[in-house]
């Protein structure tokens, strides 16, 4: 038999590598960034065309390479981060696989302009699908300049599966975002298509944070800063005010390094458990400082996936932080005890005798199975099947209130007692055929309203309400590159929205039946669900509105209804297409069985 296993090309390895570590063009610029950090830049630009599908351009002002450097870091595993295996367990740099260049270079044409500090000149090499192209003496600034063009040009399926520009370019502006919230003593700009998005100068922290989120965000904020022997956390967590559904900014870091740590993330929504609504979220942005030989980075090329050595330790410490920059920043009134009839408790006095043992009483002759003198169980009487008849039946029956939707019985709907009751102004009670039927009024009336409006905006639009004093949509970049695309859906559904550059926009309109809502606070939601489905977006849209236009007119729980009302409300709500369940999956009615009544009253 014939030897069949050979080495690979490595240009056939280097394109499966960057499967791994090049994944869409926001990982080429995640890379070259980081490299540029490493290389003890003060100031870097990034440009971007296309999304990064036509090009990506990095420049840097940092120590820069030699020519023999310039050419060897286009080779797989060539790095200066770390010389030997212990290294990966002291790391204090970005970077350290020396996979990144040679991915990139396998699925794209790069250009590489580069001069170290104190050189007269520097070099110029161009590398295409991992072949050397050229290479030349140049005059150019001290630092690096990496240009990337025709991303995946030689791997159609991958170029094929990007997803549109906005998408693309939203998940470029978060790589970026996750990088500049770590270093806020460095100078970033960030350019896309030649308009300018990004200019961070070096500030604090604090200010960093504000000049990539919003004024806004500040006043949400509350420092965190404990240190302990075995780690150090830092940084800011959300007041339980700025909780929202969706759209908080929400960060780890570790050693300067992004992570995701589900576990960490759940220490901190504990904290706020009973601080903010069900389903809400609030903001942080948390900085942790351990020593680099008790975490493992070097689990994924990604590098976003951190092992904690001391991951329960830690996981306490950051629990008491979080609850120490609650308690002593969100004001929380004092209680004052009444201290009239409170229990006298003695002061321990070491030189008082101990009180005796207590003694327990009890009958030493009694016998638990003697069972002559006491009392015995009746055996179970005869026919005792028929104390269970009726208990077993249609699935439907078995629940008490029946937990099964209701159906769209003619019972239901022919037979239904025209005399209602009202029980503590929350729910509606009618005699049915089968039993007795119990409806939520204000799920019944959600449900009604919702679809009456989702057909009024599909049929005809929404009419304008012009706004007296229009009110400011502050957006973030990544927001206002999804506004750009969804801005024509908003204005066919009533929205009046002008924009005023830099991510502001005027509210001067809003569709009808609007009133009373927070318009702000509506629009980001809706450009939040934008994100979350970027197909149908029209729809979604159109069902976010209705849903919030029914809930701000709906009958409000405690409200009197009379006997007409609640006769129109049922009939209107077994018109609707689904009577079981209102938009957001809760359940509007349930039917308490007659055979159950008699039961119960039997």
């Amino acid at each position: 038999m014939s030897d069949i296993i050979q080495l690979l090309p490595d240009s056939v390895a280097n394109q499966i590598a960057a499967g791994e570590v090049i994944q869409r063009p926001a990982s080429v610029i995640k890379e070259l960034v980081e490299n540029a950090i490493d290389a003890d830049a003060k100031t870097i630009h990034v440009l971007v065309v296309d999304a990064g599908r036509t090009s990506i351009q990095v420049i840097d002002d940092g120590i820069g390479m030699s020519e023999t450097d310039a050419r060897l870091a286009f080779e797989r595993h060539a790095t200066s981060k770390i010389r030997q295996a212990d290294d990966l367990f002291n790391l204090h740099t970005m970077g350290f696989r020396g996979e990144a260049l040679a991915s990139i270079a396998a699925v794209a044409q790069v250009e590489l302009t580069t001069r170290p500090r104190g050189a007269e000149v520097g070099v110029r090499l161009s590398v295409s699908g991992s072949k050397f192209m050229g290479q030349e003496t140049v005059s150019c600034p001290e630092g690096s300049n990496f240009k990337v063009e025709n991303l995946f040009y030689n791997v159609p399926a991958r170029r094929k599966f990007l997803k549109s520009n906005t998408t693309e370019l939203n998940q470029i502006l978060s790589a970026f975002e996750r990088i500049v919230l770590v270093y806020p003593n460095i100078h970033f700009t960030f350019h896309s298509n030649g308009a300018e998005v990004f200019n961070l100068r070096a500030c604090a922290l604090r200010q960093r944070i504000v000049d990539v989120f919003g004024k806004r965000i500040s006043q949400e904020l509350l420092p965190l800063d404990v240190n302990t022997s075995v780690c150090q956390v830092s940084g800011f967590v959300g007041k339980p005010e700025s909780a929202r559904k969706r759209g908080a900014h929400q960060y780890f870091f570790v050693n300067d390094r992004y992570m995701k740590h589900p576990y960490f993330h759940k220490a901190v929504i504990n904290v706020y458990e009973r601080l903010v609504p069900t389903g809400e979220q609030v903001p942080y942005f948390i900085y942790f400082k351990v020593p680099p030989q008790d975490i493992d980075v070097n689990i994924h090329p990604v590098k976003t996936e951190i092992k904690f050595e001391n991951e329960q330790m830690i996981w306490q410490i950051l629990t008491a932080a979080v609850k120490d920059a609650i308690g002593r920043f969100v004001e929380i009134p004092a209680i004052d005890f009444d201290t009239k009839d409170r229990p006298d408790i003695p002061v321990f006095d070491s030189k008082a005798s101990p009180n005796p043992m207590p003694k327990v009483e009890y009958n030493p002759k009694y016998n638990p199975f003697d069972t002559a003198s006491g009392k015995t169980r009746k055996a179970a009487p005869e026919q005792w099947e028929q104390l269970y008849e009726g208990l077993v039946g249609n699935e439907t029956e078995q629940s008490l209130f029946g937990q099964q939707p209701v159906g769209m019985e003619e019972d239901v709907i022919e037979e239904k007692s025209p005399i209602h009751y009202q029980y503590k102004g929350c729910y509606i009670m009618t005699a049915v055929k089968s039993g007795l039927m119990i409806i939520d009024q204000h799920r019944a009336h959600v449900r009604v309203l919702y679809e009456e409006y989702l057909h009024r905006t599909g049929e005809q639009g929404n009419n304008i309400q012009k706004l007296l004093f229009p009110e400011m949509l502050e957006l973030t970049p990544s927001d206002d590159v999804l506004m750009s695309k969804i801005l024509p859906d908003l204005n066919d559904m009533g929205f009046e929205l002008t924009p005023l550059g830099g991510g502001s926009y005027a509210v001067n309109g809003v569709p009808a039946g609007l009133e009373g809502l927070n318009y702000v606070s509506l629009l980001e939601s809706m450009i939040e669900a934008a994100k979350e489905k970027p197909v149908g977006l029209r729809e979604e849209l159109q069902e976010m509105l209705a849903l919030n236009l029914a809930h701000h007119a709906a009958i409000p729980y405690g409200q009197v209804l009379g006997n007409e009302e609640m006769e129109q409300l049922v009939n209107r709500l077994f018109a609707c297409s689904n009577v079981n369940y209102a938009p957001d999956g809760k359940v509007i009615m349930t039917i308490l069985k007659q055979e159950e009544i008699e039961k119960m009253l039997g």
